[in-house]
């Protein structure tokens, strides 16, 4: 599965509106990994029965107009090495340019399904204007407007054609996901976990870089590994590592039951770990923090604690997620993180009796009720867990509507202190009776 669909096109061209435009619709995961320069951006669209990942590649790009040009050609390969579907965002006001006519070279040459969208067509004139972009030879074009919405309709209905409305089924054992900045460890942390030096930072000529999937059966434990750790020499990548990482995480997250996401104990929580937390978190993926080479961290009694509270705070107000402290190279404390994963996830799996969830969490809402809005009295009279492949909870009562956030967050509370969710997001949903 990679419902990942990629926006290449030069700089000024509406790419930023129009991942605006697709992503806006489920108040989406407008975030940042912020990199030492530059910061991309990726959330999710749906459209129709189709959910899939939306990269915006813009922004990506130096001042020297040489290394402009570089930096723009190597992303649209990376993009086309990593994306299911590209769309190829062109400007009907300017034409064709010389930075156009190049990507399209590259896009050419490429195997993956391309869809040229020419943008700013706003009036029945630039329909006219636009079909000099044939003239591309990737051939049909699609007129657009980012900032109005008109023509992408169209646009998208040949766009999911590519992806799959739900993930495979073949394989029923746990997936869990080693994810994180690079240089923090991943690569050795598989290693020192399968026994045995893997060249997992190589260049393979000519194919698509998917996640590699190692079965581990150890020790008691048996689970898919998703390895995101390299695949690629980072001489290749260049400036790129940053934005390529972000390609291989976002499918690593597509497929993981489990994301197990490694920070640098010496660096500490940095921007793009926290946007790394947040995508688990909004696609309802269980999440384990592990802190890697803390054996390089000076200490006494309080730092572990105080690490901790720093990582909370900034990951407020999910913070119900277990941290384990690791050093890979001397193999402290690797197998914990398992043991962290696969609690996490029999969480995420886990069925609460409708009868236990009632007799336990009604007399705690009847104790404190939901405030009274304008008089009228809330009563929450039902509960129960919606089927689902994370856990989600249906609440019966006679306002709904008059559930404030404060109060959702009460009984999200009262639920993992009496039903032990750690690591894991839970959804409540109010409901008429």
């Amino acid at each position: 599965m990679n419902n990942v669909l990629a926006i290449v096109g030069r700089p000024n061209v509406g790419k930023s509106t129009f991942y605006n435009r697709l992503t806006e619709s489920r108040k989406a995961i407008v975030d940042d990994f912020s990199g030492v320069t530059r910061d991309r951006h990726y959330g999710i669209a749906e459209w129709t029965d189709k959910s899939f990942t939306v990269i915006d590649t813009g922004g990506y790009v130096a001042n020297s107009e040489d290394v402009f040009e570089a930096a723009i050609r190597e992303q649209v390969h990376i993009a086309i090495e990593e994306a299911g579907a590209v769309v190829f965002l062109v400007d009907v006001t300017t034409g064709i340019t010389d930075l156009d006519a190049a990507i399209a070279q590259i896009l050419r040459k490429s195997k993956k399904p391309v869809y040229v969208a020419v943008n700013k067509v706003d009036n029945f004139q630039l329909q006219s204007d636009a079909t000099e972009f044939y003239g591309l030879g990737l051939g049909e074009i699609y007129c657009i407007s980012s900032m109005s919405g008109s023509g992408t309709g169209e646009l998208l209905d040949e766009v999911i054609k590519n992806f799959d409305t739900e993930a495979e089924e073949e394989n029923k054992l746990p997936v869990y996901a080693i994810v994180g900045r690079p240089n923090v460890g991943k690569s050795s942390m598989i290693n020192a976990l399968i026994g045995q030096e893997r060249n997992i930072v190589t260049d393979i000529a000519g194919t698509t870089r998917d996640a590699i999937r190692i079965h581990y059966n150890q020790f008691g434990n048996e689970f898919m590994l998703i390895d995101t750790a390299g695949l690629r020499k980072k001489t290749k990548v260049r400036e790129n590592i940053e934005f390529y990482s972000v390609m291989r995480t976002i499918k690593a997250l597509e497929e993981a039951d489990v994301v197990i996401l490694m920070l640098d104990a010496v660096e500490g929580l940095e921007s793009q770990d926290v946007n790394i937390f947040s995508l688990a978190e909004k696609n309802k993926k269980g999440i384990v923090i592990v802190v890697n080479k803390w054996d390089l961290v000076e200490k006494d009694h309080k730092t572990a604690t105080e690490f901790i509270d720093k990582i909370k705070e900034k990951l407020a107000p999910f913070t119900d997620v277990p941290i384990v402290f690791t050093s890979v190279t001397e193999k402290q404390r690797i197998f914990k993180t398992i043991e962290a994963a696969a609690k996490v996830y029999a969480n995420k799996t886990k069925k609460i009796q409708t009868s236990k969830l009632n007799d336990v969490l009604l007399p705690l809402i009847e104790k404190t009720p939901p405030p009274a809005i304008k008089g009228k009295h809330i009563k929450i009279k039902y509960i129960t867990q919606i089927n689902a492949s994370s856990p989600m909870f249906a609440f019966f009562c006679n306002l709904p509507q008059y559930i404030k956030d404060p109060y959702k967050r009460f009984i999200e509370n009262k639920l993992r202190e009496n039903f032990d969710f750690e690591g894991v997001p839970v959804q409540l949903f109010f409901r008429q009776k």
